[in-house]
Formats: structure tokens, C-alpha cells, sequence
């Protein structure tokens, strides 16, 4: 059946609409960037002077702040089911980690293989650990998982929307 425009018109207009298609798809994902918005941290002392880390949770729920390990700048998601900080193999590369013994780690996509790797240093504002345990993830992305090998050394407070991180014994602000 013949729609009466020529054959290229059709081709033309087609092209036009998976145009538009991405454009949308690009401009949806821009809204949502700016929607979620970046995370602010707060580094703060209690009144005795201990340092503490101040996170507003972001709108998709997470918690999420700017870091380091082994002096790298690395995007932190804060994760308190995870036994370990966790770096994808790529990250791990340019940072120079070793890659130490094999291991097959769970997530909640199923089981994965990874790599076991000691950090120099971790550190998330004023909050700093040397010799911390991590695993490499190969397929994690480039934000790491701050999880409990880090975390446990602190005291974790979390009230409605902020999630304070501190030295042990210090209170909430």
C-alpha cells in the first residue's frame, strides 16, 4: 500500500522521529540529574571537637558523598549491607590496587567474582582509616560502596533525612 509520499520522505520522517525519540530520552535523564541534585556533606565537630560527616539523603534515597582512597578522589554511595568498601576493577586499576585472592562476593543481582585488596586509606571528610579491607567489583561503575569494613569504626546515626557519620561517643548536632 502506498502512503503517496515518496519512498526518501518516508526514510526522512522516520529518522526524524528516532531523533526525537533520543533527544527526549537525553533531556528526561538531564531533568532527573538535576532533580536528584548534588549531595551536600557537612564536616562538623561536636562540642568536644570530634570530627563528624553530615549527609542529607539524596531523593532517590541513598546517601551518597565525594571521598578518597589512596588520595584518589572517589564518589562514595554509602551502603551499610555491604561488608566491605567496594571498587569496580576499573577503578581499582587507576587507582593501582593489587588484586589479592579470588572470591565470590553476594549482591542483589547474584553471586559475583571478585577480588579481595587492602586500601591505604580511606577517607570521607574529615573521617580517616588507613589499612582499611575493600573487594573489587568488576561491573560496579565508578562510584564505590562505602560499606561496614569502613563504617564500623563509626558511630552511624541516621534522623528522618540526614545520616550522621562520627567518631564514636559523639552525638548527633
Amino acid at each position: 500500500m502506498d502512503s503517496g509520499q515518496p519512498v526518501y520522505q518516508r526514510g526522512r520522517a522516520r529518522w526524524l522521529y528516532w531523533v526525537a525519540a533520543v533527544a527526549l530520552i537525553i533531556g528526561l535523564t538531564a531533568l532527573y540529574q538535576s532533580a536528584i541534585g548534588p549531595q551536600r556533606m557537612q564536616v562538623a565537630a561536636d562540642a568536644d571537637g570530634r570530627a563528624m560527616v553530615v549527609l542529607e539523603r539524596q531523593r532517590n534515597g541513598h546517601y551518597e558523598a565525594q571521598g578518597a582512597i589512596n588520595g584518589q578522589p572517589v564518589r562514595f554511595l554509602v551502603d551499610t549491607g555491604a561488608t566491605d568498601v567496594a571498587i569496580s576493577d576499573r577503578v581499582a586499576r587507576a587507582i593501582g590496587l593489587e588484586f589479592g585472592p579470588r572470591l565470590t562476593v553476594m549482591t542483589a543481582a547474584g553471586p559475583v567474582r571478585g577480588w579481595m585488596t587492602r586500601l591505604d586509606s580511606v577517607q570521607l571528610g574529615a573521617l580517616a582509616l588507613s589499612d582499611v579491607r575493600a573487594t573489587i567489583a568488576p561491573g560496579l561503575g565508578d562510584q564505590a560502596l562505602l560499606g561496614m569494613s569502613f563504617l564500623k569504626h563509626f558511630s552511624i546515626v541516621q534522623e528522618g533525612e540526614t545520616l550522621v557519620i562520627a567518631l564514636p561517643g559523639v552525638t548527633s548536632k
